[in-house]
């Protein structure tokens, strides 16, 4: 819940601001809005308000829409599809459509882009609204190449409409979000009580600092423990503010109970979520630089010889971002913090042809494109000496004792060797083995560990039923799912997983009902939705089937087989239920 500006500032001082501030802090999350900071911190708001993360969100309006690029079209090939962007009436539109050999329009799905998402240094992307939920638009807009094409991640598959926009990644792209939890794209209304990125996803929730401000009871602000400073904290913590968005590692997994808006500046990130990686071998060196800023940077040399003194906030300012003009100049001051011109092996005289000239950052911490995200590059985080510069022998050696088949980023500052907790390890395991199988056997193990050590888990027990149900041991499956939505909290998968059960025992009619339920949870699941007109068909019930693959058309009118269903089944009477086709 935010407080709104009026709020704040019509709280007088003595005993009425103290009445109001101890209802404020126990009825609300404590978060004021980056706009009530503006108020004492006016310049660093503005500077601030001019850097990617400031921008990292916008909503759209006719004035925004005068600075985009708002009308284009793009064909694709694989499946044969059309997409359009276009403004109307003061707002922007997307639209994917697809014609037969005639020119005739099979179907036309058309939504509003409502947000946008992206500073535009590298571009941005859309945000469309459906109901209660919120779904990345299939067109976004590169920035080098100035034009529209499809979204990171459609490449892989023609997601329609209906990607949804998850909280692991709004909570580093927007303020404020407020997904709705297990809500696979549901979110509150309104979905974001702050747009862009703000003071407070580092500062910490700024009430109780805002009423002791009001009050002229804070004493020295600089110190003022009610609002976190990064700069104050050791430097694993402040790291750890900058890795809840920019370290991504191969997964990332929430402790029970956790949501991502849990995180609070100041607190170690691992009482969150851990974030974990597959050692990498000299034959597989590490690869990716997108969201591997931190990792990157503990690769080098700067980092390793630093002795702990070296961590994100050395060279960026998170209030100011320098002009592509300034950059060279301004990150240039920062290496010479450490090092001299003497430093350099290239002589002045070559570094002076390059451009820019005597460019630092250029050299040693080159551009690299991002595979994921199309028309894009990012800065190498891992400070080379010389370009060829291998790895060093400790990233080969980076996995510990307790933890050997993984490496875990973000440990408690001072334990290192503790490794995450076993109900953690079991969900990323439970991750990584679908893009490395050799983590079937560490996550079996652990599973049958768990199942004694604590079989009161609902995520155990959905664990259990799943490895039943793989095993083909249905019945007790069953009784394993049904303890995981008994213990709760509702999970979709364990729907599924309970109703597929069912019907593998032959109980098809007796499964229908926890499909709904896991569709009732997850609507926009296209999976699900094609399950049910499947076991609907299975079960007689032509006419339920029929009306389904109706409802799943005007959810996912991409899908030309379900189309083609639909068509054949209009083409036949439909008989009454029970009876044959």
């Amino acid at each position: 819940m935010y407080l709104p500006i009026d709020f704040v500032a019509s709280l007088g001082q003595g005993g009425t601001i103290a009445a109001h501030a101890t209802q404020s802090i126990t009825t609300s999350s404590g978060y004021v809005g980056s706009k009530v900071c503006a108020q004492c911190h006016q310049r660093i708001y503005d500077q601030f308000s001019r850097t990617g993360m400031g921008r990292s969100m916008t909503q759209v309006t006719p004035a925004l829409l005068e600075t985009l690029p708002a009308k284009a079209s793009f064909h694709q090939k694989n499946p044969d599809r059309d997409f359009e962007v276009f403004a109307q009436d003061g707002k922007l539109y997307q639209s994917e459509y697809a014609a037969d050999a005639n020119g005739k329009e099979i179907f036309r799905d058309t939504h509003e882009v409502e947000w946008i998402i992206g500073s535009g240094a590298n571009g941005f992307g859309g945000v469309v609204r459906k109901g209660d939920y919120l779904f990345q638009a299939p067109l976004s807009f590169y920035s080098k190449p100035h034009n529209w094409a499809l979204s990171p991640g459609y490449e892989f598959g023609n997601y329609g409409f209906n990607r949804p926009i998850l909280a692991g990644c709004i909570y580093c792209h927007s303020g404020q979000p407020k997904p709705v939890s297990n809500g696979n794209g549901r979110f509150k209304e309104p979905p974001f009580s702050e747009m862009a990125i703000g003071c407070e996803n580092c500062h910490g929730p700024g009430i109780t600092h805002t009423l002791k401000m009001r009050a002229r009871k804070a004493g020295n602000v600089e110190n003022d423990p009610s609002i976190i400073n990064p700069a104050h904290l050791a430097l694993a913590l402040s790291d750890n503010i900058c890795m809840s968005c920019h370290q991504t590692g191969d997964v990332r997994v929430l402790k029970p109970g956790k949501d991502y808006g849990d995180f609070l500046p100041g607190a170690p990130l691992e009482n969150t979520l851990s974030i974990l990686m597959f050692p990498p071998n000299r034959e597989s060196p590490p690869q990716s630089d997108h969201l591997e800023h931190y990792y990157s940077m503990t690769l080098s040399q700067c980092y390793r010889k630093s002795g702990g003194r070296l961590g994100c906030t050395t060279c960026h300012d998170p209030h100011f971002e320098p002009s592509l003009e300034e950059a060279s100049r301004y990150f240039n001051k920062k290496c010479m913090a450490c090092h001299t011109e003497k430093s350099c092996g290239a002589s002045l005289e070559i570094r002076r042809h390059k451009n820019p000239p005597n460019d630092c950052a250029g050299c040693h911490m080159p551009k690299r494109d991002v595979h994921v995200i199309s028309h894009s590059s990012l800065t190498n985080h891992r400070i080379l000496k010389q370009v060829d510069e291998p790895f060093p022998d400790a990233a080969f050696h980076q996995a510990t004792q307790a933890l050997p088949d993984l490496i875990h980023l973000n440990p408690i500052p001072g334990h290192k060797d503790t490794p995450p907790p076993p109900l953690t390890l079991l969900q990323a395991y439970g991750e990584l083995m679908e893009k490395k199988p050799e983590y079937l056997g560490r996550y079996l193990a652990l599973l049958g560990q768990l199942e004694r050590m604590e079989p009161g888990s609902a995520l155990v027990q959905a664990a259990l039923g799943r490895r039943d149900l793989r095993l083909g041991k249905f019945q007790e499956a069953v009784v394993h799912l049904q303890s995981a939505l008994r213990i709760g909290p509702p999970q979709t998968a364990a729907y599924a997983d309970l109703a597929e059960s069912l019907v593998r025992l032959d109980r098809a009619e007796e499964a229908m009902p926890w499909l709904e339920k896991a569709i009732e949870l997850d609507p926009f699941n296209s999976t699900l939705q094609r399950t049910r007109v499947l076991r609907l068909i299975e079960v007689k019930r032509y006419a339920d089937a029929r009306a389904a693959m109706q409802h799943y058309l005007e959810r996912f009118p991409e899908d030309s087989f379900m189309r083609q269903m639909l068509a054949r089944a209009d083409q036949i009477t439909v008989p009454a239920r029970g009876e044959h086709p």
